[in-house]
């Protein structure tokens, strides 16, 4: 038997000198994981940064290692991102064995009796002689080696962020995470640090299993996080009061469009990077900000859809875009700005964990 749990990182000893404890900050996306040790009494410029493969990535790397060796897989371990299912249908087509505790399988399906019917085998104990592998976004025993071999100390506080489309039993993945940006322009008005979740909602299997791993820090949807990291930086927090800006990122897989003025978010765009190319996307912002493209548009075309608020006059349109994220380079050449919250555009999702403690008053702001 394997154990599904993970233990949570404790702290370590307090040093000689008394320093305030760091947060450690982690984006998990399905390329990088994007990682900020915050410490709240330093420039964030003299916070440590890495910019890692994504554990999903990894775990994919693992999956074809064992492909090669004719080796059978035994997935254990929790809901994560799911960025090696092409791994795992390729080591089934090889003719080897793949199976999955319960708990693990849902980095692969919802369904669990449609997975079964593809070949794996959902099983809680390890078939013997196969690689058991470990299914997490976040390992704790990982990043306890990690720090210790850099000389960093243990945080006292793990916070994240992953992408979830929620388990929604019945009804579209795609429609159900849309309600995450209903919510946000209907019930919270339009406040971004709404969605940093100490509490999380049903749906969100993957978050709430992310929140259990890092010891019950709070938790973030990709999106939200990348949105609260461009109100992180002075300037852009200074001019979005000023009048309205459309914050675009393009991450590896999806794209998501916000439009701010004033500390809230007026409207939300979301779509598959890999279904839209530059023209395409300029069109569509273009036709979001004017309130003349459709959720049904955007939902028709495998997205996820868009919605937008009746807007302020005082906004102008919305006319200023600032673009973010590893793709943004779609958009060179098309008029917008590509502002690098922090000093470091990769670490936007991290600082904006930071930026979401701070509006909800769980952090000071610096002076």
């Amino acid at each position: 038997m394997l154990p599904n749990m993970l233990p949570t990182m404790a702290p370590t000893t307090a040093p000689a000198v008394a320093t305030p404890s760091p947060i450690l900050c982690l984006d998990i996306g399905s390329g990088t994981q994007d990682v900020l040790l915050y410490f709240p009494d330093r420039e964030i410029e003299n916070c440590p940064k890495l910019v890692l493969p994504a554990p999903a990535r990894v775990l994919a790397g693992k999956i074809r290692e064992a492909t090669a060796k004719g080796q059978a897989v035994h997935l254990y371990g929790h809901n994560m991102g799911g960025g090696f299912h092409s791994a795992m249908k390729a080591h089934l087509a090889a003719g080897l064995p793949f199976s999955t505790t319960r708990t693990a399988a849902f980095s692969l399906a919802d369904d669990l009796d449609a997975l079964a019917a593809t070949g794996v085998a959902i099983r809680e104990d390890c078939p013997e002689g196969a690689v058991a592998l470990l299914a997490a976004d976040y390992d704790p025993e990982f990043w306890g080696r990690a720090l210790d071999t850099l000389g960093l100390p243990r945080p006292a506080l793990v916070t994240a962020c992953a992408q979830d489309h929620g388990f929604h039993p019945g009804r579209s993945n795609r429609r159900g995470r849309f309600v995450l940006w209903e919510k946000l322009l209907l019930e919270a008005d339009g406040k971004p640090e709404s969605l940093l979740y100490h509490d999380v909602p049903a749906c969100f299997t993957r978050l709430a299993d992310l929140k259990r791993c890092i010891g019950g820090g709070p938790v973030a949807d990709t999106g939200a996080a990348a949105v609260l990291g461009g109100l992180f930086e002075p300037s852009i927090r200074r001019r979005m009061h000023e009048k309205g800006l459309t914050l675009v990122n393009i991450g590896n897989s999806h794209t998501v469009a916000f439009l701010l003025f004033q500390g809230r978010v007026w409207g939300v765009y979301e779509h598959h990077t890999g279904l839209v190319d530059a023209p395409r996307l300029w069109d569509q912002l273009g036709r979001f900000r004017a309130g003349i493209l459709s959720f049904e548009e955007i939902f028709d075309d495998r997205g996820h859809g868009a919605m937008r608020l009746e807007l302020p006059h005082e906004a102008a349109g919305f006319a200023e875009t600032l673009v973010i994220g590893p793709r943004r380079a779609m958009l060179e050449g098309y008029g917008a700005e590509f502002p690098a919250p922090g000093g470091d555009m990769m670490l936007t999702g991290s600082f904006g964990l930071v930026e979401g403690l701070r509006l909800q008053g769980r952090l000071p702001r610096p002076l």
